[in-house]
């Protein structure tokens, strides 16, 4: 089973998107060694937590910094961009890497109303998702004969496009259009089950693909023991808390006991979103890993988690990868 890594250049308290964005570099050089066959970046506007906003500026980057391993967006929010503008940047990418770049499309806005508005977005955009998809798939296609607006570069580059998604309409366009489908698991696991179940079923076969793929989000925190572990995840509660609260700001410092800055109702919330997780030492991930494959039979896995320290993300991304070594090995078996 193929593993990957999504990185939000996170950007700590007390730290700077100069130093986030050097470290997403450093981890991505660390992950081709570990075996990641993905490196996805997502777009986020006016977070002050995540300096991926830029998100084809820096997958070149991490493109550039690499060799073999694969770098794409997860995702572009595509009602934020042109499809041509898209096909530009990623044929650009895929010209200069070849065979190297992935584009997961979403269609959420990836900031408030705000955000929106300064971007000149349309809301109704969202609602023609599926045809743009369809648009960009054809920019990034084979020349067609007369046709009036071109992507170049990208023309020609078939750039393989996935579908991300947290509901049923995301599984839906995925399965009508025959595109690899991405669930965001990792903060949106509610409906995951169903909107699977529709994919697979509905799935229809294209040039792209004969039969279903789809991948899902695990947030993964791994130390040499539970209790760094699971202060570890601290971290990411808390900034999932402060997001829903309409607090966002950069990524908060771990804490011995989470119950002192989240209260207990809106605890249980923030663990039913977060649910989708494995915690713990080597051997506590493998058994949280190897449960979650095999409750949802997913073709490829992509691991992710918001630490605070650099180095304990490093660590906790190559503990990952080596329990996904073992979990690809006994899948196969």
């Amino acid at each position: 089973m193929r593993y990957s890594l999504l990185d939000l250049s996170p950007v700590p308290e007390g730290s700077t998107p100069a130093e986030s964005l050097r470290n997403t570099v450093d981890l991505a050089r660390h992950a081709e060694a570990w075996g990641y066959h993905r490196y996805w970046l997502a777009e986020h506007h006016n977070m002050p937590g995540i300096a991926s906003a830029a998100t084809a500026v820096l997958v070149g980057q991490v493109a550039a910094h690499t060799r073999a391993m694969r770098v794409g967006a997860g995702g572009i929010m595509l009602p934020n961009h042109a499809p041509l503008a898209v096909a530009e940047a990623f044929g650009t990418l895929a010209t200069l890497y070849p065979d190297r770049i992935d584009l997961g499309l979403g269609r959420a806005p990836g900031g408030d109303a705000a955000v929106m508005q300064a971007l000149g977005v349309n809301h109704a955009r969202a609602e023609r998702f599926h045809e743009e998809v369809a648009e960009l798939r054809a920019l990034l296609g084979d020349e067609q004969p007369g046709r009036q607006v071109r992507a170049l570069p990208g023309e020609g580059t078939h750039v393989p496009l996935w579908i991300l998604g947290s509901s049923l309409h995301g599984a839906q366009v995925a399965a009508m259009l025959g595109l690899p489908y991405a669930f965001a698991s990792h903060f949106a696991p509610a409906a995951m089950e169903q909107a699977l179940e529709v994919y697979r079923r509905y799935f229809k076969p294209s040039e792209t693909l004969e039969k279903p793929h789809a991948m899902i989000a695990v947030n993964v925190f791994a130390a040499e023991t539970e209790a760094e572990a699971v202060k570890m995840r601290t971290t990411m509660q808390q900034s999932f808390y402060r997001l829903r609260t309409g607090q966002p700001g950069k990524m908060p410092a771990p804490v011995d006991d989470i119950s002192t800055v989240i209260p207990a109702g809106a605890q249980r919330q923030i663990d039913a979103a977060l649910q989708v997780n494995a915690t713990g030492t080597r051997e506590q991930v493998a058994d949280q890993m190897r449960a979650i494959v095999e409750r949802y039979q997913p073709d490829e896995v992509i691991l992710t988690g918001q630490i605070f320290h650099h180095e304990q993300r490093l660590r906790s991304f190559e503990l990952a990868a080596e329990v996904m070594r073992d979990v690809g090995v006994a899948e196969a078996a």
